[in-house]
C-alpha cells in the first residue's frame, strides 16, 4: 500500500479520542489538541501499517523527566511522529532510542490500541499487506 504521511495523519485526526488515548488522560482529552496522549497507541498502529521501528524519548519539564514519548522510523530511514504537535510549550522530548516491539504488544492499553487500528485501519482505501 502507498500512502503519504498527510494521508495517513488525516485518518488518524479523524480516529483520535478520548475513548483512544491513555485512558488515566481521557477525561483530559481535548480535541483542539487530539494527538495529546496518544503516541504509544499511535506509533504501534503506523507501524502496522507502514513498518519500520518504534522509537522511545523522555519527556522532560524543567529538566526532570515527566514521561515517555513513542514514534516511528520507516524502513527508509525518515522519522515520522504523528503525535508531535501535542506537546506543551514547556515540554521537552529528550533523546530516542529504537526499541523492539515485543510480540505481546502492547500490554497494556490494548483496548486503545485495538479501537484506534480499526478505525485507522477502516478508513484506508486498501488494506495493509
Amino acid at each position: 500500500m502507498t500512502i503519504t504521511a498527510d494521508e495517513l495523519r488525516r485518518h488518524f485526526l479523524a480516529a483520535w479520542g478520548p475513548d483512544t488515548c491513555y485512558p488515566h488522560m481521557a477525561e483530559e482529552w481535548d480535541p483542539q489538541r487530539p494527538s495529546r496522549d496518544q503516541c504509544g497507541m499511535t506509533a504501534l498502529v503506523v507501524q502496522d501499517v507502514l513498518g519500520g521501528d518504534l522509537v522511545l524519548a523522555e519527556v522532560h519539564v524543567d529538566g526532570a523527566q515527566v514521561g515517555h514519548h513513542y514514534w516511528n522510523r520507516l524502513p527508509d530511514g525518515t522519522d515520522l511522529d504523528l503525535t508531535a504537535d501535542q506537546f506543551l510549550p514547556e515540554e521537552s522530548v529528550v533523546g530516542g532510542t529504537v526499541v523492539i516491539r515485543p510480540p505481546d504488544a502492547p500490554r497494556y492499553h490494548r483496548e486503545q490500541y485495538e479501537l484506534l487500528r480499526k478505525r485507522v485501519f477502516d478508513a484506508l482505501p486498501e488494506p495493509p499487506s
